[in-house]
């Protein structure tokens, strides 16, 4: 049996999650800005709740599709707030419907939301060599100061950097886990 993570050794669901995505460097902005969304609806939860749920949200988000999200109004908040198969928080979902809308602005300017945060790393993975996991690094605080300038919410430093350790954009594996370099490039 290979050697993981910790936090993903007790669970089936976060094995898989672990041994297939987490931490491997992801380019599409689209699945960048849902995975930037679900950390959001992470907040104060564990992460284990928001995989369970990730099929539900697609579903009632739309596949994430920020140009159809962009789009939601007072009716799809309602709807969403009666949807007991994701977090039904006013507030992270009014902050999705944002985030689509912020998205599509950055879009609209020219900017492609992966180049942006790619280039704000350095353009290629930060490995962690430390062996310590921090909740915040300068990096997830400048992301996050600059995503809030553009409109985005539940993007505290914190988040954003759970965002970055799943996105590949640093590298937070165990020194003896399995996926610290058998990580593949998207």
């Amino acid at each position: 049996m290979p050697q993981r993570c910790k936090w993903s050794e007790n669970d089936p669901l976060l094995r898989t999650y672990h041994d297939e995505e987490w931490g491997v460097p992801e380019r599409d902005s689209r699945a960048l800005w849902e995975k930037l969304m679900l950390d959001g609806f992470q907040a104060g939860l564990s992460w284990l709740i928001i995989l369970r749920k990730r099929e539900v949200f697609r579903e009632a988000f739309n596949g994430f599709d920020p140009k159809i999200v962009a789009r939601f109004g007072k009716a799809d908040v309602s709807r969403l707030l009666k949807n007991a198969g994701i977090v039904r928080s006013r507030a992270k979902i009014e902050a999705t419907i944002g985030g689509a809308r912020a998205y599509l602005e950055m879009q609209g300017a020219g900017e492609d939301f992966s180049k942006w945060v790619w280039d704000m790393a350095g353009g290629k993975p930060i490995h962690n060599t430390s062996g310590d996991v921090p909740a915040k690094t300068p990096l997830s605080e400048e992301i996050s100061a600059a995503l809030k300038k553009r409109g985005f919410k539940f993007v505290g430093p914190v988040i954003v950097y759970a965002w970055m350790q799943a996105t590949g954009i640093v590298n937070d594996h165990a020194a003896d886990c399995f996926r610290r370099t058998a990580r593949k490039a998207k």
